[in-house]
């Protein structure tokens, strides 16, 4: 049977076989598909001196304005430790301002400055013109379609549970 354990005395293994899937993965599929638009994107985003994940935390203060640390977090999907040291840079090249919520001197607020801005601006254009290609070759109307599914998933809040199924 196939996942019964392997009893090999004369080599000393011992272990269960191997599981045989009837399901592609659906975790690697979106690890790989996140793999290939970002395949685009990353050449934009070095000729401009950024990395992805600046990139994200910039582009979560251009559309929501200021928020504080933890919101950045979540929003660019970005751990804590990662994103303390992705403010002291971005502030360092002047991107972003930093300041003590008035209210609360616990929370550090963020904000996109004047050359973030421009960062944004300048980038921009290469982005779109990424995504009018993606569009080109994949279809506008399925880019839609995917992100409107992936948007379902995201809504089930999968919590991490064993489903039963590997990953």
């Amino acid at each position: 049977m196939m996942n019964e354990p392997i009893d090999n005395r004369e080599s000393g293994i011992s272990s269960v076989g191997p599981v045989i899937r009837e399901r592609r993965s659906l975790a690697i599929g979106l690890l790989r598909a996140r793999e290939a638009v970002m395949s685009h994107f990353r050449p934009v985003l070095a000729a401009h001196d950024l990395t992805e994940q600046q990139w994200r935390v910039i582009r979560a203060l251009a559309e929501a304005g200021t928020l504080d640390a933890t919101e950045v977090a979540e929003k660019a999907f970005i751990l804590a430790p990662s994103l303390t040291r992705m403010i002291r840079s971005l502030e360092e090249r002047g991107f972003i301002t930093r300041h003590k919520d008035k209210a609360d001197g616990r929370r550090v607020l963020l904000k996109l400055a004047p050359p973030g801005r421009a960062i944004i601006d300048q980038v921009m254009p290469d982005s779109r013109r990424v995504y009018a290609e993606i569009d080109a070759r994949f279809g506008a109307s399925r880019v839609e379609e995917l992100l409107n599914m992936l948007d379902d998933l995201t809504a089930l809040k999968l919590d991490g549970k064993p489903s039963g199924e590997d990953a």
